[in-house]
């Protein structure tokens, strides 16, 4: 529950459209919700402005539906990330029978989101940009959450910079975006060069994407942590949700 779910239920009571009784129903899992094995943290958006987000990797499909399900009765917008379609196949089978599906899967960003609140909407644009195909799946993941946060989003694909020609041709797009995520694998030389190019945030998301010596990741977070640009911070290795979460915050302000 976020500060404009809490606003309208407050305005309800208010107005005597819904009971004291009824809101109080509404709150009493404020501020976290105990599940057995997992504790929901309904209160964060309201602390935090980023709702909690369900990381499924390492949970059984079962543990993610039953998650999601209790997150989606609370109202707000649901993003589960790091998701197989096993997961996906468990969440859609406890939606509710008789409705149209409302849960959609994001197969290229491994992501389940169901979008049903309106999020506080950003100032500006957010460009995902990504240097190969083989960073999409992190791009997109980075979109996705942007997109469900609020957010316009522009997605730039495959402009690394062994083909730099194609990074410049992009150069309106990513001069007029307010924060920029940009992903690469192997060296990690791409966010360097757009930060050179823009004056706005650029968050740097080293991808696991490369050949034996890239370690994993490693060397595309080194060198983007040694980068000369002094408008780049880094997130860790392959976290495109991380560095929607950080943009979506600065395209708040």
């Amino acid at each position: 529950m976020d500060r404009i779910q809490i606003e309208k239920l407050l305005s309800e009571v208010r107005d005597k459209q819904t009971s004291v009784n009824e809101a109080l129903d509404r709150l009493r899992d404020l501020p976290f919700e105990d599940l057995g094995f997992a504790k929901l943290d309904h209160h964060r958006a309201l602390r935090t402005g980023m709702p909690e987000v369900i990381f499924a990797a390492g949970k059984t499909p079962a543990q993610v539906a039953a998650i999601f399900a209790r997150m989606a009765e609370h109202g707000g917008n649901v993003l589960a990330t790091r998701a197989s379609a096993d997961m996906f196949r468990a969440v859609r089978d406890l939606e509710p029978e008789g409705r149209e599906p409302r849960a959609v899967y994001h197969e290229a960003a491994r992501c389940i989101t169901l979008t049903q609140s309106p999020a506080l909407p950003g100032k500006g644009t957010i460009a995902v940009v990504c240097a190969g195909t083989s960073d999409l799946p992190v791009a997109e993941e980075a979109r996705v959450t942007a997109t469900l946060m609020g957010n316009t989003v522009e997605l730039i694909a495959d402009v690394g910079v062994a083909g730099i020609h194609r990074l410049l041709a992009q150069r309106t797009s990513l001069q007029s975006a307010r924060v920029l995520i940009v992903c690469a694998g192997m060296e990690g030389a791409l966010p360097t060069v757009v930060a050179g190019l823009v004056n706005a945030p650029v968050l740097a998301v080293p991808t696991s994407v490369g050949y034996g010596a890239s370690f994993g990741g490693v060397a595309a977070l080194l060198g983007m942590l040694n980068t000369c640009s002094p408008n780049v911070s880094v997130v860790n290795i392959d976290n495109g949700f991380g560095a929607a979460c950080i943009a979506s915050l600065i395209n708040r302000l």
